[in-house]
């Protein structure tokens, strides 16, 4: 296994879009600026297990960059320690007032005496009361701000882990002259970047002719691959609930305070309704599928994938990294998102099967990535990624990158084009979705798991600059998309 330094300047951050059904799209300023609904799915935090592991949940804070909630832990010990005191209070209040109704219930000199006392006794009561129910509000936020723990396989660190290759180097001595796919882009007239500035602002395209068909053939064959393999097509929504986003680990602004979703402005007569949002990923609408239901163990592993245009905020600042179709706001992808039974066994856990093991469903994944970017000829890297590149939701995160030709000088040409993340019970504990089984008498929480099938813009930008013969000035089309678009094996110069 070999190392390799990561810079987190211009990294992925898990990102969504918030908005509405009406007004225009403003910057979401914090990562609560939205109320929950009464049916929204109420979070089962393990605050027991924070209690008694501090040290662990601070050191994983640290070690994940989220240096701003490394004291939540104690900070939820100090809290629950005040909540257990005035539950000693509130049970002395309720045995003093039981003492005073016996007496009231008597006649005599004490009664008016106990009814004055009864009374002063049940207005402190009701305050212990409104004390114990915001302390244990205070308890759960703090809990659902950690970021999920890491898995003993993730780096501890700012590093990846070099696990393998996939392909051959197309130009291990860098001497090659390259085209960037946004002259080849333009050249053969199937990228539009100046129509889109006009249109949209920079960090936007147009995909025209045999761009958009290409586009179009990639989502096609992911998705046929995926249905080979038995997973399930769903259709997703692009617009979710912001409370839904926020379960899955998905924040207005990540820890490094990039902002990550666009927040629609609301009318003020509408401010009263659930916040929606425009999602990153499918993702977020595929888990939120199941928020508050109840799934049996016959169904697991239950594997979806799911098809939707993803809305990013954080595209970064113009320059050489983000030039192109490598980092936009708004584009196509391909999701894979299951729901797998828990690997361990334990008081809150059940054994699972080979065939259900989120273990399993991983590797399935990572399979099926190595699958289509085989076939489409790139070459790539597989990195098990660190602890500081991990979302909040995810224990163990692993990206594959291509190589892109004209980005030697960044990275020595590298950028992701696939990620698969383990969550453990993360999301489902947030989203409230519960999994019953026959052999435990209460109801417990499936793993979840996601990743990219295919993300279109940058699967295609690497298309275009490593199957570029600049000979003939066209691009030569995998054959694995030759189906998808009529029979075509070659893409020149638009008529």
């Amino acid at each position: 296994m070999k190392a390799i330094g990561r810079s987190l300047v211009g990294r992925r951050a898990s990102s969504l879009h918030d908005a509405s059904r009406v007004s225009r799209i403003t910057p979401c300023i914090t990562s609560r600026t939205f109320t929950k609904p009464a049916f929204a799915p109420k979070p089962i935090i393990d605050i027991k297990h924070i209690r008694q592991a501090p040290g662990l949940y601070e050191q994983n804070c640290i070690d994940r960059n989220y240096g701003a909630h490394s004291k939540n832990s104690w900070r939820i010990i100090e809290l629950h320690e005040q909540w257990l005191a005035l539950q000693q209070s509130a049970r002395e209040l309720r045995s003093r007032n039981k003492q005073l109704r016996d007496q009231i219930a008597k006649d005599g000199a004490e009664k008016q005496k106990a009814l004055g006392e009864a009374k002063a006794m049940k207005t402190e009561l009701s305050e212990v009361e409104a004390k114990e129910t915001q302390l244990q509000e205070e308890i759960e936020a703090l809990a659902q701000d950690l970021p999920n723990l890491s898995s003993t396989h993730t780096p501890v660190g700012t590093e990846a882990t070099l696990v393998d290759y996939i392909g051959e180097h197309p130009d291990p001595s860098n001497s090659k002259p390259w085209k960037s796919h946004v002259d080849i882009g333009q050249q053969l007239g199937i990228l539009d970047f100046a129509g889109a500035s006009q249109t949209s602002g920079w960090g936007w395209y147009f995909l025209v002719g045999d761009g958009a068909m290409l586009e179009q053939a990639l989502v096609q064959y992911a998705l046929s691959v995926a249905r080979g393999k038995r997973w399930k097509v769903v259709a997703p929504p692009s617009l979710v609930y912001s409370h839904i986003a926020s379960a899955c680990g998905f924040q207005p602004r990540d820890q490094n305070d990039e902002q990550q979703v666009y927040a629609i402005e609301q009318p003020e007569k509408d401010k009263a309704k659930p916040q929606l949002a425009l999602a990153g990923t499918a993702e977020i609408p595929l888990a939120g599928m199941k928020a508050n239901a109840v799934l049996n163990e016959a169904e697991l592993p239950l594997k979806t994938v799911g098809v939707s245009r993803c809305y990013r905020a954080e595209a970064g600042a113009r320059g050489a990294d983000t030039k192109g179709l490598y980092r936009v706001h708004e584009f196509t992808k391909v999701e894979m998102f299951a729901w797998a039974a828990p690997d361990q066994t334990g008081e809150d856990h059940f054994a699972a099967t080979d065939a259900s093991s989120s273990e399993t469903v991983f590797e399935e994944m990572l399979g099926m990535q190595h699958e289509i970017l085989t076939a489409l000829g790139l070459h790539c890297r597989i990195l098990e990624m660190p602890t500081t590149d991990l979302g909040a939701s995810a224990i163990r995160k692993r990206d594959i990158e291509a190589f892109f030709p004209s980005r030697r000088s960044i990275d020595d040409g590298w950028g992701e084009v696939t990620s698969t993340s383990m969550c453990t019970d993360y999301q489902s504990r947030r989203l409230h979705t519960r999994l019953r089984t026959a052999h435990a008498n209460k109801l417990g929480f499936p793993f979840t798991l996601n990743g990219t099938a295919l993300a279109v813009p940058r699967v295609l930008a690497a298309i275009l600059e490593n199957h570029w013969d600049e000979k003939s000035a066209t691009v030569r089309i995998p054959p694995v998309l030759q189906p998808f678009m009529g029979g075509q094996t070659e893409i020149s110069k638009q008529a």
